[in-house]
């Protein structure tokens, strides 16, 4: 089993969340939230302040931590065929943007980021990561956890 420990960041305002496009190497657009890998060695608290700037050119403040999401995503679910089962643990952060332009990310996966209505995000195909990070923002629980998202239809992995 491969493992993966991200931060991410749900940035609301004015009812809109930030979303970045992600594009896959094989040419497939996945709405998601700012975040990424937290390298070796780097606090989570860091990390999702880095991946804003390098995904969507702004800067950001930490407002709170929401909560932590672990899932397991079979072998035969993954974007990569012929992989292991995969474990991604996310660690979700509450984020405001304070400054910068946005703009995709240079030499990455991130096509574009944009502002997008909170109802409008239901109609777009993207990572559980979205609907996850959104029900830790609309509920704060006091756990820090939320149920699995079913992955299917226009939420994918």
């Amino acid at each position: 089993m491969s493992f993966r420990l991200a931060a991410y960041a749900v940035c609301v305002d004015d009812g809109r969340v930030l979303l970045g496009r992600h594009v896959s190497p094989c040419g497939e657009s996945t709405w998601t939230l700012p975040g990424g890998r937290v390298e070796h060695g780097e606090d989570p608290f860091d990390a999702v302040i880095r991946e804003i700037a390098e995904e969507t050119g702004c800067d950001a403040v930490v407002e709170r931590l929401l909560g932590v999401d672990s899932r397991i995503i079979p072998a035969a679910e993954r974007t990569a065929p012929g992989g292991p089962e995969h474990q991604n643990v996310g660690i979700f952060y509450q984020a405001s943007i304070t400054g910068g332009q946005l703009r995709p990310e240079p030499n990455g996966e991130i096509a574009e980021s944009v502002w997008t209505s909170i109802p409008d995000v239901a109609r777009l195909r993207r990572s559980s990561l979205v609907d996850i990070g959104l029900a830790l923002a609309q509920t704060r629980p006091a756990t820090g956890h939320v149920a699995p998202v079913p992955v299917g239809g226009l939420i994918q992995h």
